[in-house]
């Protein structure tokens, strides 16, 4: 979150934050001991007006767990790599079932840059391994960061390797090629599970990996849970600041489901906005 002070005046950002995290702590001491004299909260609404599921990442923890353990083969997951707690609630449901979580490049060059001094897990850590493919390398290395790929490999593991064992292996439509090329084929044994959005699977880069798994037999799962705050705790939030006017940044559903926020100011793309 951004608080902004500019002429006596007091703008706070809320950014996206939630409540069911594996911070929670942080957005509850905030509401314990909000910033005074706030003119202005920008906030998003995205899950206002809807029923996207709203669990703690330990409950889905637990339901990532039990697919991993009835699951024969592999499993293969599609979620984002920027998601840190779900990368950490996914590595933490492989170490409780004795699975070993493969990461791409990308994720693990995201782990690597905000892990240093924290427990969120990271190349080197047990049950944790990098895939390099063909394709992510070579982007890798075509941006100069050939010492961050080499650096990878002694934590690496080839997709070949992946071929029949008990990995949970982190799955998009990028990686088919290579894992495809490596024999990495999804089969009846495996399970595939989809944590992010729904309506993603609309678009061929999110839909194709569930296909591919589908097609080949694979148990077809869904645990997730949105990484945008709850409608109860968005107005919770606002009620906490109490600000002298809210102004909404996301969501399609203001019109509907302003109440409980005081003084809603709806803006236009690129309209300005005086604080007086």
């Amino acid at each position: 979150m951004l608080l902004v002070e500019v002429a006596g005046k007091r703008l706070l950002y809320s950014g996206d934050f939630r409540r069911h995290g594996r911070k929670s702590a942080l957005v509850d001491r905030l509401m314990a001991h909000p910033p005074a004299d706030i003119d202005v909260l920008l906030t998003e609404g995205t899950n206002l007006g809807s029923d996207k599921p709203v669990k703690t990442e330990d409950e889905i923890e637990h339901e990532f767990a039990e697919l991993f353990a009835r699951t024969k083969g592999r499993v293969f997951v599609s979620w984002s790599g920027q998601n840190i707690d779900r990368t950490v609630t996914i590595y933490r449901a492989a170490k409780r079932t004795g699975r070993t979580l493969a990461i791409d490049l990308y994720t693990a060059d995201v782990l690597d840059r905000i892990s240093e001094g924290t427990g969120v897990p990271r190349a080197g850590f047990p049950n944790l391994k990098v895939v390099v493919t063909r394709g992510l390398g070579g982007s890798y290395r075509s941006q100069g960061r050939e010492n961050f790929v080499e650096r990878m490999v002694p934590y690496g593991i080839s997709a070949k390797r992946l071929e029949g064992s008990r990995h949970v292996v982190m799955l998009r439509r990028a990686l088919i090629r290579d894992y495809q090329g490596a024999g990495v084929v999804p089969t009846a044994d495996d399970a595939f599970n989809f944590s992010m959005w729904r309506g993603y699977l609309s678009e061929p880069y999110h839909s194709e990996a569930l296909e591919w798994c589908r097609a080949a037999g694979a148990e077809i799962a869904y645990i997730h849970t949105s990484g945008h705050a709850s409608p109860a705790d968005l107005r919770a939030f606002a009620a906490a600041v109490r600000p002298k006017t809210v102004v909404p940044v996301h969501g399609v559903k203001w019109d509907e489901e302003s109440y409980g926020f005081g003084t809603v100011r709806r803006l236009g793309d690129a309209e300005p906005m005086v604080v007086l």
